[in-house]
C-alpha cells in the first residue's frame, strides 16, 4: 500500500491557554490601545517590549502592527531617503523589498549562495552601492555574521537584520538581529510567535529607538513605554518625526507573552522535526541537503532542499506526485510567483539585472513548513514520501 500523509501544512498550534486568559481579561475591560490604561497600569504591550527586549538581549524595543512595518520603519529611522539605493537579499520574501520601495528607496539585490544565505562575496562587490543593507535571514538561514558585520563596519554601512525566520536562532551565540542597528521579527500566524499579524524592533541606538516610537504613533506618550529611550532622547525628535501609525494593540500583545514565555521550548520542538525531516532526506539521489554550520543556532519551522540543475518539468512532476500524497511542496523556481514563491525577477516593483549564479540556486529550491503539530512519526513518513517521488522521477529521467 502507497503511504500517503493527511496532515495539514498550514495548522498552527492552538494558543496557549494563558495568552487565551490574558486575550478575554483585555476584551472584558476593553482597554485594546496600548496607551488607554488606567492610573498605575502598564499596558499588555509595554510589557511585552520589556520582556522580549530581555529576552534578546536588547535595551530598547518597540512592538508593532506587522513585521514589514518594522522593516519600512526601521529604514526610516536610519534616515533612508526616497531615491537611494538600499542593499538586500536576492532570495527573501516580497515583503523585504517592498519595505524598501515603501520609502521610495530603491532595492539594489545581493545574490544567494547554495546555502541559501547572502553571497558575501558578491555584497563586498557592491557596498559601494549603498549606505545601508536590509538583510534577511531568509528561512531561518544565517550567514557568517561575523564576516558581513566586519565587511559592513568597514565600509560605513548600518545593517537592519530581517529576523522574521529567525526569532530564538542565533550565530556563534549572540540572537539574531543583535548583530545590526536594527533588528526586525514578525509575529505573523506562520512565525515562532503567533498574534496573526505583528512585530518587533529591537536596537542599541536611543536615537533609532526614539524615531522609531515616534514614527509608530506614540502620540507623545512615550514615557509610558518599558523598553524605551531616556526621555530626554525625545527632545528634539519628538518634533521632527512624523507619525505613520503602525502600534501594536494589548489584544495581540495579551496573546503574545505567554508564547514568548514558552518560545526556547517551542524551538526545540521544531529544531527536533527539522533534523528528523533532514535525517530522512540525506542521500536521496538527486536531492541536495542545505547544510547548516555549527557557529548556526537554528530554529527549524521550514526546511528547504535543492534539485540543482533540474528541469521545470521534473521538479513539477515531483511537487505533483508530493501533492497526490499529501505533502505539500512550494518551489522558489517557477516562473510566475505562486502564494509566497516570488523572487526577485517577479518585483516589478523593484528593477533589477539577471544574476546567473543566483538565478540556478533559486531554480532549485524546494521549501515546505514544518507545523508544531506535525509528530516526528509525521515527519519520517513526509521523508520517505519525499525521498520515494524525488529518487523516481531523477531515476526515471537520470536527473535532468
Amino acid at each position: 500500500m502507497t503511504e500517503k500523509f493527511t496532515g495539514s501544512f498550514t495548522q498552527q498550534d492552538p494558543i496557549p491557554e494563558a495568552g487565551i486568559d490574558a486575550a478575554l481579561a483585555v476584551l472584558r475591560h476593553g482597554r485594546l490601545h496600548r496607551y488607554n490604561t488606567t492610573p498605575d497600569e502598564v499596558s499588555e504591550t509595554a510589557l511585552l517590549e520589556q520582556e522580549f527586549a530581555a529576552y534578546v538581549g536588547a535595551p530598547y524595543c518597540l512592538a508593532v502592527a506587522s513585521g514589514g512595518y518594522a522593516m519600512a520603519t526601521a529604514l526610516r529611522a536610519v534616515g533612508v531617503k526616497p531615491g537611494e539605493n538600499v542593499l538586500t537579499n536576492a532570495f527573501t520574501l516580497a515583503p523585504v523589498p517592498g519595505s524598501i520601495a515603501s520609502v521610495g528607496a530603491v532595492s539594489v539585490f545581493v545574490g544567494v549562495t547554495e546555502g541559501l544565505t547572502i553571497d558575501l562575496d558578491d555584497l563586498e562587490g557592491k557596498l559601494d552601492q549603498a549606505r545601508v543593507l536590509m538583510l534577511s535571514h531568509m528561512r531561518g538561514h544565517l550567514c557568517d555574521m561575523d564576516r558581513l558585520m566586519a565587511m559592513c563596519t568597514a565600509a560605513g554601512v548600518t545593517v537592519i537584520e530581517d529576523c522574521a525566520h529567525t526569532m530564538g536562532a542565533a550565530w556563534n551565540g549572540v540572537p539574531s538581529g543583535r548583530s545590526g542597528a536594527v533588528g526586525c521579527y514578525s509575529t505573523q500566524t506562520y512565525k515562532h510567535v503567533n498574534s496573526g499579524e505583528g512585530g518587533f524592533l529591537v536596537s542599541d541606538d536611543a536615537e533609532i529607538m526614539a524615531r522609531a516610537i515616534m514614527l509608530s504613533g506614540s502620540y507623545m506618550l512615550f514615557e509610558s513605554h518599558l523598553a524605551a529611550p531616556p526621555i530626554e532622547v525625545f527632545a528634539d525628535i519628538k518634533y521632527d518625526t512624523p507619525n505613520i501609525s503602525g502600534r501594536m494593540d494589548n489584544l495581540r500583545a495579551a496573546i503574545l507573552r505567554p508564547q514568548l514565555a514558552d518560545l526556547a521550548t517551542q524551538c526545540a520542538r521544531w529544531n527536533e522535526r527539522y533534523f528528523a525531516l533532514e535525517k530522512g532526506l540525506r542521500d536521496t539521489p538527486g536531492l541536495a541537503i542545505v547544510e547548516r554550520p555549527e557557529q548556526e543556532t537554528i530554529v527549524g519551522s521550514s526546511i528547504q532542499f535543492l534539485l540543482l540543475d533540474w528541469s521545470a518539468d521534473n521538479v513539477n512532476d515531483v511537487l505533483a506526485r508530493c501533492a497526490a500524497r499529501g505533502v505539500d511542496l512550494k518551489w522558489f523556481g517557477t516562473p510566475e510567483p505562486v502564494a509566497f514563491t516570488s523572487r526577485y525577477d517577479s518585483w516589478r516593483f523593484a528593477p533589477s539585472t539577471p544574476m546567473e549564479t543566483s538565478d540556478r540556486v533559486l531554480a532549485s529550491i524546494v521549501d515546505m513548513r514544518v507545523p508544531l503539530t506535525f509528530s516526528l512519526e509525521d515527519c519520517a513518513l513526509i521523508a520517505r514520501i519525499i525521498r520515494a517521488e524525488v529518487s523516481a522521477v531523477y531515476q526515471a529521467n537520470a536527473g535532468a
